[in-house]
């Protein structure tokens, strides 16, 4: 595995076993244990995770989620820290780190901040970058679902366009920040908003992500 995917996926496992297996999470309805059985699901049974973007797939998945769900935590999370089977295309270096760098970074974010009195963490900027580099690329499928124009600015001035509806709202941070805004974790990430008050509200309403 490589440096970014594999440092986050570590992250993730061990604060999973930190929160144990109620914590909650910034997923909706998850605890900590459902998380980790996503994730599980997500690298290891590729017949179910589909249902993860296809609709006609969902109750299979949720169906087969549920069942590692009732496994142990401590063997979800071991599941987790060791990564994908050999046969997995997760296995691969290149997928590993174009997969999971935002998906385990978001996650682990899921944890740390459903947690009281969280702290930001600090990123260092080659990481910063990389998820930067991705959200450029994902913009416009993480904000297709916006009911107003939204634009992610780095403090730098660099933007990424998610919709290019109207009125438009501007969203400025660092890139782990937008990233987290960006799937849909609005009200955790730590950004400046700027726009109409009404559309400021329906985009924090809104359903943003995958």
């Amino acid at each position: 595995m490589s440096t970014h995917a594999k440092r986050e996926r570590l992250l993730l496992a061990d604060l999973l076993e930190t929160a144990g297996p109620e914590a909650p999470t910034l997923c909706d309805g998850w605890t900590a244990r459902d998380l980790a059985a996503h994730v599980v699901v997500r690298e290891r049974r590729a017949d179910a995770a589909g249902g993860i973007l296809i609709k006609p797939l969902a109750a299979r998945l949720e169906r087969v989620q549920a069942e590692f769900a009732s496994k142990p935590f401590a063997e979800l999370v071991q599941l987790i820290r060791t990564g994908p089977p050999r046969m997995s295309p997760f296995s691969l270096k290149q997928v590993d780190e174009a997969s999971n760098t935002v998906e385990f970074y978001v996650h682990a974010e899921d944890v740390r901040r459903a947690a009281p009195e969280w702290t930001p963490r600090e990123l260092d900027p080659v990481f910063e970058d990389a998820l930067w580099s991705r959200l450029e690329r994902m913009a416009r499928v993480l904000g297709r679902k916006s009911p107003v124009g939204l634009v992610l600015r780095r403090p730098d001035g660099r933007t990424a366009v998610a919709n290019r509806s109207t009125p438009v709202v501007t969203v400025t941070g660092e890139p782990g920040e937008l990233t987290l805004f960006a799937f849909g974790r609005q009200e955790a990430a730590r950004v400046e908003v700027e726009g109409d008050k009404d559309a400021v509200a329906r985009l924090y309403d809104a359903k943003l992500g995958l």
